[in-house]
């Protein structure tokens, strides 16, 4: 059997620890907080500080930054990155290659299509079919 860690390098200098997730064999830093019922996919870097609830999925190349939080039954499709300190609310579906900024916010149940940008500090609601509501 293989060993369940990998140690990184980041830009700093630093070597982070991260350890294979049980359920997807995903990337989870030292410190990140990930729910045993969530799926972390091969490929995916969760990074420390993150908080990953009950049922949250977050596919294959998905990057979550330091202190992210994922709701319960929140989807982050593949190739998809979280900024620092962004909340994505409970149930809500983040599109491929979508890209949500530091401090942003998703509210639950919203659904962001592919290839997205939400800025730094936007908070973003929809309806179920994807429409943006006002702020």
């Amino acid at each position: 059997m293989g060993k369940n860690y990998v140690d990184i390098e980041n830009d700093r200098g630093e070597t982070l620890r991260y350890r294979k997730h049980a359920k997807g064999r995903g990337l989870i830093a030292h410190g990140a907080k990930v729910h045993a019922t969530a799926t972390i996919e091969a490929g995916a870097y969760v990074e420390p500080g993150v908080q990953i609830a009950a049922g949250a999925h977050v596919g294959a190349g998905a990057w979550i930054e330091a202190d992210a939080v994922i709701g319960p039954e929140a989807q982050i499709a593949p190739h998809a990155h979280v900024g620092r300190h962004a909340a994505i609310g409970a149930g809500a579906r983040i599109g491929v290659r979508t890209q949500v900024g530091r401090d942003a916010q998703v509210a639950a149940a919203s659904l962001i299509g592919d290839d997205v940008t939400i800025g730094d500090g936007e908070r973003v609601a929809t309806d179920r079919r994807g429409l943006w509501l006002a702020a």
